[in-house]
């Protein structure tokens, strides 16, 4: 079992925890990912690293309430224990002969974009973020990103915060006026994925991409995070648990990403409901 230690609600959907995993925080690092299990009869979930502390031994999971899981995981406290929390898994992200990063993060995503933009300012390399959010409810992770950032722009699609629109308009403005970044990367929803890298492309930035977001098992036998590549006239298939999580944003088959995970919405709502019911009942039979 593992231990809940650090409990914290950034917005009114997502919540941090600090988990008691020191063998998990001694091996971590940037762009990993854990996989858990709330109790022994719960799905295993992957959850991006968010953050770890070696000599704690503690590892921190961002995650937003939208499904059964996370629902479950979201009701437990402080003290409260976990059944199973495995990793750290997947390729770290590549770091060495950086200087000039531009991290682009759009709504929870910004929780895994946070911990790649503090590897790299930790080793000495100039970081611009970008993050972005529906309004100024959600935002979070605001204070991180500063103190790791020697550029930060907050964009908010209504204008409630920071300045008006989408990641890729301050992106594009950098790009126009020349600024120079040895590569972007990108994390969020998958159709932000797809317009960052759309954006990049006339400028011939190198731009990586975590494909997370359509990861299931994490182990690469369900199948469910298969992608296609388009690399020298060719189709290749990969799977964002074994062989990612992160890619090259120019090759990766956005549009078939987004068609196939449309396909688990129903299942995943149903299960929500029934938890949500199970709850319910529960508290009201107390």
């Amino acid at each position: 079992m593992y231990r809940i230690v650090h409990k914290r609600v950034l917005n009114p959907t997502v919540i941090a925890m600090d988990i008691d995993a020191p063998l998990v925080a001694a091996k971590a690092q940037a762009g990993q990912f854990i996989i858990l299990r709330v109790d022994a009869e719960g799905e295993r979930i992957p959850l991006t690293v968010a953050g770890y502390d070696r000599a704690a031994g503690t590892v921190r999971i961002i995650f937003q309430t939208v499904g059964a899981t996370t629902d479950a995981l979201g009701r437990l406290n402080v003290g409260d224990s976990i059944q199973d929390f495995v990793g750290p898994l997947g390729k770290p992200t590549e770091l060495e002969g950086l200087h000039r990063v531009c991290v682009v993060g759009g709504g929870v995503g910004c929780a895994i974009a946070m911990p790649v933009a503090q590897k790299f300012h930790e080793l000495g390399a100039e970081v611009t973020s970008i993050v972005g959010f529906r309004n100024k409810d959600i935002v979070i992770l605001e204070d991180e990103f500063n103190e790791c950032s020697d550029n930060l722009v907050v964009m908010t699609d209504d204008g409630s915060y920071g300045r008006h629109g989408n990641v890729t308009a301050p992106l594009k403005e950098m790009l126009e006026n020349g600024s120079q970044f040895d590569e972007i990367i990108t994390i969020g929803p998958l159709i932000m994925m797809k317009f960052v890298v759309a954006t990049a492309k006339p400028y011939n930035v190198p731009v990586t991409v975590s494909m997370n977001p359509i990861m299931i098992d994490g182990t690469g036998m369900c199948g469910g995070c298969r992608l296609t590549l388009h690399r020298g006239g060719e189709r290749i298939t990969k799977f964002a648990c074994v062989d990612g999580p992160e890619f090259n944003g120019y090759e990766v088959d956005f549009d078939e990403a987004m068609s196939r995970g449309r396909m688990y919405s129903q299942f995943e709502r149903h299960a929500y409901e029934e938890t949500c019911n199970l709850f319910k009942s529960e508290k009201e039979g107390k």
